[in-house]
């Protein structure tokens, strides 16, 4: 029996001017529960890189085949999340950051 390879995806966020330490020391305490639901979601090897002169944040990560990212916005611990970070990186107003799919040009094993 064959396993689904993870689906990798990548997105960027925007991150408020002068707010990089505060945004990286947040992600370094990260919530044990956050990071719970997102790996009972089916997230796996997450990665987010900031572009300072432009303050864009650059994240990927992989999914599995059975992956349930699409019912994080509705879990209380995101909603949660998502307020504490509202004020260092840009919003929409239900507090969501404003994300924005990149599609992949390359890719190399």
């Amino acid at each position: 029996m064959t396993e689904s390879v993870p689906e990798q995806i990548a997105f960027r966020m925007f991150l408020n001017p002068g707010c990089a330490q505060e945004y990286k020391a947040r992600h370094d305490a990260l919530w044990p529960e956050l990071h719970a639901l997102l790996k009972s979601a089916g997230v796996s090897d997450y990665s987010i890189f900031l572009d300072a002169e432009h303050h864009v944040l650059y994240a990927t990560l992989k999914r599995s085949a059975t992956h349930s990212i699409d019912a994080l916005p509705a879990h209380p611990v995101m909603q949660r999340w998502w307020k504490h970070m509202a004020d260092v990186m840009r919003s929409h107003p239900d507090g969501s950051p404003v994300v924005e799919a990149l599609p992949c040009m390359f890719h190399m094993d």
